[in-house]
């Protein structure tokens, strides 16, 4: 964190302190001015009396979220965030709920509050009341939850769904401890105060983004000196604030010893090519790219067997060969790994067929199916709710009839297939993650080719399940082949995809891996 930001969150919980003080004054001193306040806490209690199956639904929540639900929810929080290396988050998420749980208890036995003598007589609680250890503990996991849509949710509106759930979450705890009169109002407030203000102390001391890899690395040798000249190819659409991004990538380069960067944006016209070709002819020594899959696409194709190595900075839905370069998703983090990792040689795909031009893809090709489903997408959809849109697609193109193709692998006999589907991989990984292509390597001068053909609508099911399972059973359901090229043809107008954008309907689709011929940063 900066030091204005620590020295903001630091000033705002001493807010949360003060006014956390002030309550608890009042509570054990001189309760008088609460009084008018917290006896309303009777007559919501009395009203949620009246209805049986409100006081069941409120029990619920009491019990889903008290100490051991809170504790189950902790640990879930920190080991998924490990697993998605983030250390430093999940250290802090562990920090701050405990800290909070151990205030809380402090709190609650030095003050000595007495519990309202109205609560729900079963389950009746009869520990000390101030602060509400329910509201205490729900406030601080939805403020590390809200840190955590802040820091790695792009999209505007997910970011906006995510924290009105976070806090409609904790308001609804929150009266949950007052309808059945466990607390009163000024135990709920005094508990958010506290789990609040405990975070916000936590989030100036722990800074919860990734560490830059370059921090405690050794630098890399360098085969040849250069100038560090860096040259930024960005898709303006899909940043939310370009000064800001730009301002980031400045900074970030001068403390890694670049060049003060040189921006072009993409246009509709020239979503990257062109760009590419300028900033290789001016000499960079590193470009990085900030866009889709299909601005990384036309980037990686001009720059490719020129020995400049390509920084990706993933901003798309898919980012398909992002993830599977583990380039993380992280904007600072992807900006680090390009700046500081190492590079590493690629293969690129020639593909051709009829209808379109000669072009590159470095992911994935299709025909049929799940061509169908990037032909479907709504962009509006897609704009709104990113990824789900393709899953909403998806659904709706499962029972894309199957098609008579025919493949041919290298310089082998074609053979005839009945497929819904027929995907060409670079990588092992597609959208969701889904390991479609188990054994696929980027850098081993080979294509994989999966074949899919679910007869009915309930075979997708065992479909699925082995694919998740990485089965290496082949057969008419399944079948795999592997080559330097590949050749495909259907009997009908199919739809097609090139890393996940629809290039239309045809017939044909050829592809030939070019070992080797692409340098990219990955991580150390």
């Amino acid at each position: 964190m900066t030091p204005a930001s620590r020295t903001r969150s630091l000033a705002s919980a001493g807010v949360a302190a003060v006014l956390l003080g002030v309550l608890g004054f009042l509570v054990t001193r001189d309760r008088s001015p609460l009084d008018a306040f917290d006896v309303n806490g009777r007559r919501l209690e009395d009203w949620a009396d009246d209805s049986s199956l409100l006081v069941d639904v409120l029990r619920v929540i009491e019990v889903s979220f008290g100490t051991i639900g809170m504790t189950v929810l902790t640990v879930l929080l920190a080991l998924a965030l490990v697993v998605r290396r983030q250390r430093w988050a999940a250290v802090l998420a562990v920090v701050v709920m405990v800290a909070t749980s151990a205030a809380t208890s402090g709190l609650k036995v030095w003050l000595g509050r007495d519990r309202p003598t109205w609560q729900d007589t079963l389950g009746l609680h009869e520990s000390f009341s101030f602060p509400s250890g329910h509201a205490s503990s729900t406030a601080a996991f939805g403020a590390i939850l809200v840190m955590l849509l802040v820091l790695f949710v792009r999209r505007t509106n997910l970011r906006r769904t995510g924290i009105a759930v976070v806090v409609a979450w904790w308001l609804l705890v929150c009266v949950d401890r007052v309808l059945l009169g466990r607390h009163f109002p000024s135990d709920v407030i005094a508990g958010s105060l506290l789990g609040v203000g405990i975070f916000l102390v936590t989030l100036a001391l722990i800074d919860p983004r990734p560490r830059s890899i370059a921090a405690k690395a050794d630098p890399l040798p360098q085969v040849y000196a250069s100038q560090r000249r860096l040259a930024v190819i960005l898709n303006p659409v899909k940043v939310e604030d370009v000064g800001q991004f730009r301002s980031i990538v400045a900074s970030m380069a001068r403390e890694s010893g670049w060049s003060e960067p040189t921006w072009q944006y993409t246009t509709v016209e020239d979503p990257g090519t062109g760009m590419a070709e300028r900033a290789a002819v001016a000499g960079a020594d590193l470009v990085m790219v900030c866009g889709g899959d299909g601005t990384v696409r036309e980037v990686c194709a001009e720059l490719a067997g020129t020995g400049i190595p390509v920084g990706i900075i993933p901003a798309g839905t898919g980012n398909l060969l992002a993830r599977n370069l583990g380039i993380p998703l992280y904007l600072r983090s992807a900006i680090d790994v390009a700046l500081n990792g190492q590079d590493r040689a690629i293969d690129l795909v020639d593909v051709g067929g009829d209808g379109i031009e000669d072009t590159h893809f470095m992911v994935m090709a299709g025909m049929g199916f799940d061509a169908a489903i990037m032909e479907g997408v709504n962009e509006d959809i897609k704009k709104k709710i990113g990824w789900v849109a393709y899953v909403l697609s998806g659904l709706r193109s499962l029972m894309f009839p199957p098609m008579k193709v025919e493949i041919q692998i290298d310089d082998d006999e074609p053979t005839v297939h009945r497929a819904r589907t027929v995907v060409v991989g670079n990588v092992g990984s597609l959208q969701a993650g889904m390991p479609l292509l188990p054994d696929a390597a980027i850098d081993d001068g080979l294509l994989d080719v999966v074949i899919l053909h679910p007869k009915k609508f309930l075979s997708w099911i065992p479909l699925a399940v082995r694919v998740l399972r990485r089965s290496p059973t082949v057969d008419e359901l399944i079948d795999r082949r592997t080559g330097a090229r590949v050749r495909i043809k259907a009997s009908a107008d199919t739809p097609r995809q090139l890393d996940g954008d629809s290039i239309g309907v045809g017939r044909e689709l050829w592809m030939e891996c070019v070992h080797g011929r692409l340098l990219v940063r990955v991580p150390r």
